[in-house]
């Protein structure tokens, strides 16, 4: 080092590289999406298709009724065979769409399926920003489908 001269970096410089990068952030963070996407959102849709796929099968193999509970308020799905939990964000809304009554019972808030494959039917929506899935389940045939829910 010649002339009394430092090697690194001073105050002023690293202070001025963090407002370059405190600057940049405060650009890029408002682009960078918040909450669940389209395609998680989908995802969950998914596996609520599967859950209740899955508890359908259930009540056939085991020759008994299976019911799939249903906790918009929690937004919550509960298998009623194997008692996994489906939870989703809480920026995802829930929304139920179920039958009062199955096989001459109270429904008591759940989708239920029967020995025979076919279900009491009902439907939850699931919804973010104006976008949706709709995991129908066909009380006559005990199918269940995925729709695109848009809103305005």
């Amino acid at each position: 080092m010649r002339g009394g001269a430092q090697a690194g970096f001073g105050l002023v410089e690293i202070v001025a590289v963090v407002a370059i990068v405190a600057a940049l952030a405060a650009l890029a963070l408002p682009r960078l999406p918040l909450g669940t996407s389209t395609p998680r959102l989908q995802a969950y849709a998914v596996e609520a298709a599967a859950l209740l796929r899955a508890d359908r099968t259930a009540a056939m193999r085991r020759r008994r009724p299976v019911a799939t509970e249903v906790n918009a308020a929690a937004r919550a799905l509960r298998s009623g065979a194997t008692g996994r939990i489906l939870r989703l964000p809480r920026d995802v809304r829930m929304q139920a769409m179920l039958p009062q009554r199955c096989a001459g019972r109270p429904a008591l808030s759940s989708i239920g399926f029967l020995p025979s494959g076919l279900s009491c039917g009902g439907a939850v929506v699931l919804s973010r920003d104006g976008v949706g899935f709709e995991v129908r389940v066909n009380w006559l045939t005990g199918g269940v489908e995925i729709v695109p829910r848009h809103s305005a």
